[in-house]
């Protein structure tokens, strides 16, 4: 009998954010798949769960999915950039090496910052696994997101009675001063490269004194800056967001 693939959400950054089910199955199965962003570095979501998780005798798959801008099928446009090939490749091997042991009726997890539903790196493999096995059995297992979770450290709601919300990646924000206009409230997901066009735009809409910055929260060296102006250049992180609240 094969295998069950758990897709786990392991919140953003606080190990003790990690859901009781989450740590509970985490702590039951033999192999763990961690995604990291550099083929030399490390993985943030196994440094999260080694603090709360006994890691002895699991087996580690190291999944390198390369920090691409990567745009959605659906769009039309599958990938920005040169490198497709290369992107299925590692895709495809990740999804090979998790089937071979499904297989051989392991279970196993896959664990990913925050939560799977949101801008996760596992949803790239989910076709493939399905290609490879259609009976397939995936549980996805809910996390905090760095969404929910700096509200919570803000404390500021998100969103009461029939106000909208937009969550943005910061780097698709071609229409950002329409979003700003028709929402109540808008997140922008990873600023850092495009953090001075941001403030620029919410400068021009006077906006600025209704937004906060917060960068890898839930970590030793997080940052909430409740003033934009007082974000210096060695603030910007890879991990961050702004929050306008209108």
């Amino acid at each position: 009998m094969a295998g069950t693939l758990y897709v786990i959400g392991v919140g953003p950054g606080d190990p003790e954010l990690i859901t009781v089910k989450g740590a509970r199955i985490l702590q039951n199965v033999k192999c763990i798949c961690v995604p990291k962003g550099r083929e030399e570095g490390s993985s943030l979501a196994l440094s999260i769960i080694e603090k709360t998780v006994r890691m002895e005798e699991k087996e580690i798959i190291e999944a390198h999915f390369p920090m691409r801008k990567v745009r959605s099928q659906k769009s039309g446009k599958d990938y920005i950039g040169s490198d497709i090939p290369k992107l299925q490749s590692i895709w495809q091997k990740t999804a090979d090496a998790i089937s071979e042991r499904l297989n051989k009726g392991i279970d196993m997890a896959f664990i990913t910052i925050g939560d799977p539903a949101i801008y996760s790196t596992f949803f790239y493999l989910y076709d493939k696994l399905l290609e490879l096995n259609p009976e397939l059995k995936i549980e996805i297992i809910p996390g905090v997101s760095s969404i929910n979770a700096s509200a919570a450290k803000a404390k500021i709601s998100l969103a009461l009675a029939d106000e909208k919300i937009a969550i943005l990646p910061a780097n698709y924000m071609d229409n950002l001063k329409e979003i700003l206009k028709k929402f109540d409230t808008v997140v922008l997901m990873k600023v850092h490269k495009v953090f001075d066009k941001v403030i620029s735009i919410l400068n021009d809409m006077n906006l600025l004194d209704k937004s906060m910055y917060i960068s890898r929260l839930g970590m030793a060296d997080e940052k909430v800056i409740l003033n934009l102006k007082n974000v210096k250049e060695n603030d910007l992180d890879y991990f961050s967001m702004v929050i306008v609240k209108k």
